[in-house]
């Protein structure tokens, strides 16, 4: 019951209502107080009293389907009808009917250990940085902390607590961008819980995912932003939109480059009427049909996987069986003997060993397998010849079980039409949403770069999809607004600061990464975490999320796999994700893996291997591929900056070069991987080894092939370390056809100087003289040198090793500086090239071990250079890692070449 009073006077019985608003008359609030008469009176509020009322102060003030969170000084409430309330920085006061506002309390996390440990992570950063850029981005993460929403239903505030709250069951769920068994659970899961992670492998449907979640999040009516800092994995989701002509929800926003192009071209509301579609308990109803079909059709995929895996091993089998000349006979067909008791009976065939058959083993053979006669497993060779069958018998019993649990699946699904049940559901699904949409009348109002964020909720109303970077998302939407959902996509290579920003700025968050895949590369700080679950210096986002809420996190691992070629995905498989993946392409008998292994010797120079890219070429050469045709998407990535610019200058323009890192996201038809390492001691240290051998960039490598992996390696440099590229090795051996696996494809001669070395090589070896060199890579050319001017067409030629640079260029040239005069008087030439009637020098060859690489060293081959081009003496440098050096000698000496007699 309220009571009025007027200037002391009670007027509750009186009066028949009374409204709170502004009064210009008196400047001031007024109360009015109205009559059965139709008669008002109206006096200032402070002359009033209204019972009962109370004040609120510090709390926050929304509006129900309001993005917006303000915070307030204070609140008097009176009668519970209206609120007049006090916003920081202003001294007007503002009336709001109670119906149309909620009042909540504000978060405590900014006053916790673990926010304040995100503030001073942030702050040390913007002090440490190196460059201005890196200086203003980290400035920017610190003026955005403090803007965020101090609402206590962020996801932020479930993240800092540790508690994930749950989320009531709503309607129905969509999938307009279809679904298999594990994608159908995430997207359930995602509605499931306040904080939830997708788990997405490469290859996978994450984005599909995404999508679908961005339609029910659209069908809800709420609001979401989809972040990266990845921009392709954005971009990725901006495409598929557009495609099915949703791309009109989507304000692209992020940095002011972004927002600037965004709103100079904002796209048009459709224009069409939408037509009729299915009800969403007509979807419901096709859902709950394939449902029962998804794992069928995910069983029959891994069917065919261990099928081919079989066949393979049988294959193996026959092959040892052939080359060893095993004795296989046994009528065994007449046991009925399953997989698993053929198994049994060779363990126990192997339990015997020489023993004789007794009368307890008779009785137990049996009992246990029906052998009623046991003279075919007696002792000796007979034994040994019944185990050998047995193990063809258990491959081939093993194939027949399977081909016909395949054929059931395969029934199974084509009895429930499974694939047009699956394009019913996508299509009634995206008839729906698109019925929804646009049943909806068009928004109005105009929005700019600057005034959009003003009206908020009538732009997130007309936009209900923000894109933009985890660095800007807070300086992208409206002080104080807080959406429904955050979607972080390659959350694996997101920061924990800034990737908190956007959880700031949203009541729930679905997290989607692959900790399987490369990390973010931390910022060492040395700053304590307040928990280890927190800790920038060692967690991504992703397995912060996962460290924080634990058990309490619903994750889901998208297991279908469509990009590779299943023999390659399966080594991820395999090495990495416990056998959990199931591919869903088909092998149709393509050769998908191959080897390339570099001569033996040490070819890495600082980052680089010149030998690994020779070989490749040589390889593709063979193959007859076309240079610098487009061959549908070939890429070539390394583990280092410097192999991936050396590269640049010797593959096929067609090839997309980068490091593995920057290769994250991307994927090509053809993926070379050069590993650089080789055996010196320098590569072969734990540190360089660890990092090309790192699993999550051994996995990202491998699974950008969708049809071909090849995997140019130094042969026997990761064998030792037993790590995951020993394991490629392993499996690319095994599975790859003989002809795939190319050895040593290029030789050189200098390869000698290395303590491994082709055999090839070794006729050279055993022919160099001691005495021309007291360096080996001398004594190579010189032997070289000999063979090639032995040609009847160089025998007007000769060489002399170690000339003098001033005797072969004059001193006296005024040309020269002294700088270069002083040069020529200490400098030599390792080979010199001269006719030998006229003893005129014609050329010169310089043989350049790893020190030529050295800057100073560099400058002294530079002055060289230039002092025998002055002197129009051509020089001919042979670098220690090159291969063909025989060819270029030859080259180098038919300038001179004379006709060759009788010829």
């Amino acid at each position: 019951m309220v009571s009025i009073q007027v200037d002391g006077e009670d007027k509750t019985a009186t009066i028949s209502d009374w409204t709170i608003r502004w009064s210009d008359k008196y400047e001031a609030l007024a109360l009015t107080c109205h009559f059965p008469s139709g008669k008002k009176y109206i006096r200032p509020l402070s002359n009033c009293r209204v019972s009962p009322s109370r004040e609120l102060s510090n709390v926050l003030l929304s509006r129900p389907g309001s993005t917006i969170v303000k915070p307030i000084e204070k609140a008097v409430i009176y009668g519970e009808r209206y609120a007049v309330v006090h916003y920081p920085g202003t001294d007007m006061p503002y009336v709001h009917k109670m119906d149309g506002i909620v009042f909540t309390a504000p978060t405590s996390i900014r006053d916790t250990p673990v926010f304040a440990y995100f503030k001073a992570v942030a702050s040390a950063r913007q002090a440490q940085a190196q460059s201005e850029s890196d200086r203003e981005i980290a400035s920017n993460v610190v003026a955005q902390l403090g803007k965020l929403p101090a609402s206590a239903s962020t996801a932020l505030q479930a993240y800092c607590t540790g508690r994930n709250g749950t989320l009531a069951p709503g309607q129905g769920l969509i999938y307009p961008f279809g679904l298999n068994e594990s994608q159908y659970q995430a997207v359930e899961r995602a509605f499931s819980a306040q904080i939830s992670v997708i788990e997405g492998p490469p290859g996978t449907g994450k984005t599909q995912t995404i999508l679908n979640i961005l339609a029910n999040i659209l069908l809800r009516g709420q609001t979401v932003a989809v972040l990266s800092n990845n921009n392709a994995a954005v971009a990725n989701v901006y495409e598929k939109l557009a495609k099915c002509g949703l791309d009109y929800l989507v304000a692209k926003l992020g940095n002011k480059d972004n927002r600037e192009a965004f709103f100079a071209n904002l796209p048009a509301w459709p224009s069409s009427t939408p037509g009729p579609a299915p009800s969403l308990e007509e979807i419901q109803n096709l859902l709950a049909r394939l449902k029962q079909h998804l794992q069928d059709h995910n069983r029959a995929a891994q069917l065919q996987i261990e099928l081919d895996e079989l066949l393979i091993e049988r294959r193996y089998l026959q092959q040892w069986q052939a080359e060893n000349g095993v004795q296989a006979t046994g009528a065994l067909d007449k046991y009925g003997l399953t997989p698993r008791k053929t198994a049994d009976l060779m363990a126990y065939l192997a339990h015997l060993g020489e023993q004789r058959v007794q009368l307890k083993d008779r009785i137990e053979l049996l009992f246990k397998f029906r052998v009623f006669r046991t003279k075919p497993f007696a002792a000796g060779e007979a034994r040994m010849a019944a185990f050998h069958a047995l193990q063809m018998h258990y491959y081939d019993q093993s194939l027949q079980a399977k081909q016909a649990e395949l054929r059931a699946c395969r029934e199974s699904l084509a009895r429930a039409n499974f694939t047009a049940l699956l394009e019913a559901l996508t299509t009634a699904s995206m008839q729906h949403l698109k019925q929804h949409l646009q049943g909806r009348a068009a928004p109005r109002g105009s929005f700019d770069g600057k005034t959009y964020r003003s009206d908020f909720d009538a732009f997130v109303q007309r936009f209900p999809i923000l894109g933009s970077g985890t660095h800007s998302i807070v300086n992208s939407i409206a002080a104080g607004a807080v959406l429904d959902y955050v979607i972080i996509d390659e959350a694996s290579l997101q920061d924990i600061v800034p990737g908190i920003l956007p959880l700031g700025c949203a009541k729930n968050l679905i997290v989607v990464g692959d900790n399987r895949q490369l990390p973010h590369i931390p910022v060492k700080l040395g700053l304590q975490a307040p928990a280890e679950a927190y800790d920038c210096e060692r967690h991504s986002l992703l397995d912060s999320c996962i460290a924080v809420f634990r058990g309490a996190l619903p994750r889901t691992l998208l297991k279908e796999h469509y990009r590779c070629h299943p023999r390659i995905i399966q080594f991820c498989n395999q090495q990495f994700y416990d056998n959990a993946l199931v591919p869903m392409t088909v092998d149709n008998g393509e050769e998908p893996l191959r080897l390339v292994l570099t001569a033996k010797g040490n070819h890495a120079r600082k980052n680089t291997n010149l030998r690994e890219l020779e070989s490749l070429l040589k390889v593709l050469e063979d193959e007859g591929q076309p240079v610098g045709v487009d061959e549908g998407g070939r890429g070539y990535i390394a583990p280092f900056r410097a192999q991936v610019s050396l590269s640049n200058t010797h593959l096929p323009a067609d090839f997309v070069n980068d490091t593995v890192h920057k290769f994250q996201g991307r994927e090509c038809d053809e993926i070379v991987f050069s590993t650089v390492l080789d055996k010196k001691r320098y590569n072969q240290a734990h540190r360089r080894l660890d990092f090309v051998d790192d699993p999550c960039m051994i996995n990202v490598a491998v699974s950008r092939a969708k049809h071909r992996f090849t995997l140019v390696t130094g042969d026997d440099v990761f064998t030792g370390n037993h790590g995951h590229l020993a394991a490629l090795i392993r499996y690319i051996s095994y599975y790859a056809q003989d002809e795939q696996i190319v050895r040593a494809p290029v030789v050189s001669a200098f390869d000698l100087l290395y303590r491994e070395y082709d055999q090839s090589l070794a006729r050279l070896n055993a022919r160099l003289r001691p005495e021309d060199s007291r360096y080996k890579s001398e004594q190579i050319v010189a032997q070289l040198l000999r063979e090639a001017l032995s040609a009847p067409a160089c025998q007007a030629l000769k060489y002399h090793t170690q000339i003098r640079l001033d005797k072969l260029a004059s001193p006296s040239n005024p040309a020269w500086t002294e700088t270069q005069r002083a040069f020529m008087r200490r400098a030599s030439c390792d080979f010199v090239i001269y006719f030998k009637v006229g003893k005129a020098p014609v050329g010169v060859i310089e043989v350049d071990g790893g020190y030529h690489d050295h800057p100073v060293q560099a400058a002294r081959d530079a002055m060289k250079n230039e002092i025998l081009a002055g002197s129009g003496i051509p020089i001919l440098r042979l670098r220690t890692v090159e291969s063909d050096i025989e060819r270029k000698l030859r080259e180098f000496l038919g300038q001179w070449a004379g006709p060759v007699p009788g010829a």
